[in-house]
């Protein structure tokens, strides 16, 4: 059984195509961004939408599955783990990140779409 401390779930449409990379150890990594959208109504009736973007990261074969097969609109689940870091900028101004490192996706488009 998968570890379950730290699992995340999505389904999302993707933002744009993913980005694949080789490094030069011969590891592929393919990063997109992901939409998912949760509605509510508010104190006048009105129906609002809120959008949220997150970071996904595939290695190796999750890479290459994307390369393969993933477009930008496309609807997607993808299964992961929430990894947090950070970085000094250019200007020495400590950025901090959120990613999901995928370990399953499965595309919910039907073809065509």
């Amino acid at each position: 059984m998968k570890n379950l401390k730290n699992q995340v779930q999505l389904i999302g449409h993707l933002g744009a195509d993913p980005e694949v990379k080789t490094l030069n150890s011969g590891t592929k990594v393919a990063r997109f961004s992901l939409a998912t959208s949760d509605y509510y109504i508010d104190k006048d009736g009105n129906k609002v939408t809120d959008t949220q973007w997150h970071k996904i990261v595939a290695w190796n074969g999750g890479a290459t599955y994307s390369e393969k097969y993933l477009k930008k609109g496309m609807e997607l689940m993808v299964s992961g783990k929430l990894v947090y870091g950070n970085y000094d900028d250019k200007d020495g101004v400590k950025r901090y990140t959120t990613e999901i490192v995928s370990h399953d996706m499965n595309i919910l488009s039907k073809k065509g779409d």
